[in-house]
């Protein structure tokens, strides 16, 4: 439809004298209003819009009779706007436009089940009925006018485009993700969500290349997979992970090591990274130049120096168990612990121990040997030994007093019919007056208890009868015993020292009667212990320099007097079992016996006994008295290399050569032995060259 409004001057001045009379019947403009526009204009003429400084609602008014719309506005509108077109325009563009000076000054209109409401842009988002799913339904939204229009991906995750879109967006109007079907929700002006979905369909494109095939000549793929990897990951950043719930659709590099073919199976998130990927393993998919192996090819011997095959062979087992390779590794994969069960194929090598010559046979990929030697070469390291001085100490000291008076005699005369006795007796045997008496008059010699003895004998028909007997003794003893064993062990192993005798103990016996004849077989069972001084130490040697001592000590020794019991030895035994700490070259105590024992038996006739001196005539007493002290006293010294070995060891042999000197026999004429062993002068000592570096790759002995 064409208009010609520059050819109808005389219309123009008709349309500008009813639009003042319409304002001033309204009361909708100000003094300063002037409009260009008449309310019966015919539908589709353009309208010429001259708007200075008016008040925004008596525009929006005026706005709503020129285009026939019901206009809203918010009383929290307020101010003043201008707007002039220098020609007339159509009624779509005029409406535009006053959207445009309203979006200038932070409000807006909305649409809502047909009414046009003027708001604030704050609020428009949750005022807009307008939703839109795709671009094309937003061809007959005006540019400055907010709605809605949600936006579903197919290839790219929704979070990733958020950060991107995110500046695009009025900082009044929202942007928002649906995970469940990753899909994009934005509020704002159509002209912008035009602008964003232009930008969205060119981001929202699959990036995945076809499987690349990738065969491998010299590297093992299992082992080059997870470096390969690495290096491309360190490349480039990788894409985000989604959020909890949601599907993450960006695509990841993944490279998965085939073993039957010994290929590697990769799929890229572009060319570039395919050939990225590609460029990696050429180079690395190269021969082993050195050949250091010779024909031996992947099987390796490590010959130890100072750990056991056996033991360090399981030991390299269970930690390439415990390290078992993932085949499928991508960006994002996490490693995955291995299951007890493993077997040790699972890794990629086997280790196998030949104790004959303590050596390591490796079977796996040079790398993987290389590894394993590194750990090889730190446990196959000298240990450390500790020399464990111990010192037990025991003090002893016994002292018994006796004093005792006893008589006997008889009252009557010989010859009488009756005859009394009267006296007092204590003890036993030779202790005892009346077995004394008795057994001296039959002619029995019997020997009293030592010390000193008083005795008076009266003659009685012939024979000489003891009648008094007075005992005085006092006796002291005692026993210093000293032991200092002394043992040296490796860290961390048990050592242990005995002392002492194997001693026969009854366990049991019986008889056996001989069914053919009369003849009775006795037989007893015996046990053997070990009788004596028992040491057995435990170190371990810590980083800070402290000794670990897990101690067991026993000291046992047979009672004297019953070697010859019918049931068998009665031993005394002190046992200290403990778990100490020391630092390296100090003392520590573990514990000991301090005993003191006291006892006294007292004989006596009840009140004669009591009577102050003279009742010593009528009592005989002992007393008793004995101290034990007993100290287990340990000393650790670490030794860590030969040196100190060797320095210990001469300090010993010195010792032990100037006591056997000390110990010489003194010359005589008269005997023909003169001299006894002795123990020769140590050679010097030569200093110990360093090992040279073991090489990474062993070679034969």
């Amino acid at each position: 439809m064409k208009f010609r409004i520059f050819q109808m001057p005389r219309s123009a001045i008709y349309l500008i004298a009813a639009h003042a009379l319409l304002a001033g019947a309204t009361g909708l403009f100000s003094i300063n209003l002037q409009a260009q526009t008449v309310a019966t204009a015919k539908s589709g003429e353009p309208v010429t819009l001259n708007f200075s400084n008016a008040e925004i609602e008596a525009v929006a008014r005026t706005m709503a009779s020129i285009t026939g719309v019901n206009v809203v506005v918010d009383p929290r509108v307020k101010g003043t706007l201008t707007l002039v077109t220098e020609k007339p325009v159509s009624r779509t563009v005029a409406m535009n436009q006053f959207l445009a000076a309203l979006r200038l000054q932070g409000y807006t209109m909305v649409e809502s089940a047909g009414l046009y409401k003027v708001v604030p842009e704050a609020d428009a988002k949750l005022q807009s009925g307008a939703v839109t799913v795709s671009d094309n339904a937003l061809g007959g939204a005006m540019g400055n006018q907010i709605t809605t229009q949600i936006f579903k991906l197919n290839f790219e995750s929704a979070n990733n485009l958020v950060p991107v879109l995110r500046p695009l967006i009025s900082p009044n109007n929202t942007i928002n993700v649906n995970p469940g079907t990753n899909s994009l929700i934005i509020t704002d002006y159509a002209d912008n969500l035009r602008r964003m979905a232009r930008i969205i369909a060119a981001m929202d494109v699959s990036n995945a290349t076809d499987v690349e095939v990738l065969p491998l000549k010299h590297a093992i793929a299992v082992d080059l997979a997870p470096l390969v990897m690495r290096l491309v990951e360190s490349s480039g950043a990788p894409g985000q992970p989604g959020q909890a719930g949601q599907a993450d659709t960006s695509f990841k590099t993944t490279l998965i090591a085939e073993p039957r073919s010994n290929t590697l199976i990769l799929r890229a998130a572009n060319p570039a990274r395919v050939a990225l990927v590609k460029s990696l393993v050429d180079k690395l998919d190269q021969p082993n130049t050195s050949g250091s192996n010779g024909e031996a090819g992947n099987i390796y011997v490590v010959y130890l120096k100072n750990a056991d095959a056996t033991k360090l062979a399981a030991t390299l087992r269970a930690a390439m168990t415990g390290e078992v390779r993932v085949a499928a590794i991508s960006t994002g994969a996490t490693s995955t612990p291995a299951t007890p069960g493993a077997a040790p194929a699972a890794t990629g090598g086997q280790v196998q121990a030949d104790p004959a010559t303590n050596s390591i046979i490796i079977t796996a990929p040079e790398p993987q040997y290389r590894q394993l030697r590194a750990v090889i070469d730190k446990l196959d390291g000298r240990r450390a030994q500790v020399l464990v001085e111990s010192l037990i100490a025991e003090v002893s000291e016994d002292r018994a007093a006796e004093f005792g008076i006893q008589w006997q005699g008889a009252l009557g005369n010989a010859g009488s019919t009756n005859v009394g006795l009267l006296g007092t007796n204590f003890g036993t045997l030779g202790s005892n007056i009346i077995n004394l008496a008795t057994q001296g008059a039959t002619g029995t010699l019997v020997a009293p208890t030592p010390g000193l003895n008083l005795g008076v004998a009266h003659q009685t028909n012939g024979v000489y009868v003891l009648g008094f007997l007075a005992h005085f003794l006092e006796s002291t003893g005692s026993g210093n015993v000293l032991s200092t064993p002394n043992l040296l062990t490796l860290d961390n192993e048990e050592a242990k020292i005995v002392i002492g005798e194997n001693v026969p103990f009854v366990t049991g016996s019986y008889t056996s009667n001989n069914t053919s004849g009369s003849s009775v077989n006795p037989f007893t069972t015996i046990e053997r212990k070990d009788v004596g001084l028992t040491l057995k130490v435990k170190p371990q040697i810590n980083e800070n320099g402290t000794v670990k001592l897990v101690i067991y000590q026993e000291t046992s020794a047979v009672k004297a007097g019953t070697e010859k019991d019918a049931n068998g030895p009665t031993t005394t035994k002190r046992t200290i079992e403990s778990t100490v700490l020391v630092d390296d070259s100090s003392i520590v105590v573990l514990g000991g016996l301090l005993q003191d024992k006291y006892s006294g038996n007292q004989d006596k006739v009840p009140g004669l006994g009591d009577v102050p001196l003279f009742g010593n005539l009528f009592k005989s007493e002992a007393r008793g008295r004995n101290k034990t002290n007993l100290m287990v006293f340990l000393r650790p010294v670490v030794v860590r290399d030969a040196a100190a070995t060797d320095r210990l060891s001469v300090d010993r042999y010195d010792l032990m050569r100037a006591g056997l000197k000390d110990g010489q026999p003194l010359p005589s004429s008269v005997l023909s032995i003169n001299e006894a062993p002795q123990l020769p002068a140590l050679p010097p000592v030569r200093p110990v060259a360093r090992p040279a570096a073991v090489p990474a790759t062993p070679t034969q002995p």
